[in-house]
């Protein structure tokens, strides 16, 4: 009998030292929730500026293309559909807050009546090209400025 109760206390004390104890755990669990609790005011905004970020790039891309269309064909296009046509563009980007590819504000480029261009300055039809591109989102920016003068 002597060395069952040798083995007894030496068994306890295995099983012990094996897992954690509740306190341990609920320790444990309150750290990871108040580490979340201080993480998550900082990535609620994150959606909002990666589609700021999105329309940023979308709008250089537009632009961008915009100016190789003139610098090739000697005037802008008269549409969005026009770059595509042209392979400016594989497609015209989706804005990210409109999540459409219609509401893209276009500013045509200024033609003076009293001073006549060459031809090269408008398109065969002689109306005025897409000159610049603006979101046509409401809203402003996390910097404050609104996404419509982008």
């Amino acid at each position: 009998m002597t060395a069952m109760q040798r083995s007894t206390p030496s068994s306890s004390r295995r099983r012990s030292e094996e897992g954690f104890t509740l306190l341990e755990m609920i320790v444990v669990v309150a750290m990871i929730g108040i580490l979340a609790s201080m993480i998550m005011p900082s990535l609620r905004p994150a959606p909002q500026r990666a589609k700021e970020a999105v329309l940023k790039t979308n709008l250089l891309a537009i632009r961008q293309s915009l100016d190789q269309f003139y610098s090739d064909k000697g005037h802008y296009p008269s549409t969005l559909e026009e770059m595509v046509d042209e392979h400016y563009l594989r497609r015209v980007p989706v804005d990210p807050f409109t999540k459409s590819t219609d509401t893209w504000e276009l500013i045509y480029e200024e033609v003076d009546d009293d001073f006549a261009p060459a031809e090269t300055d408008l398109p065969e039809d002689g109306a005025p090209g897409i000159f610049d591109v603006r979101s046509g989102a409401d809203g402003t920016a996390a910097n404050g400025t609104p996404y419509s003068e982008w």
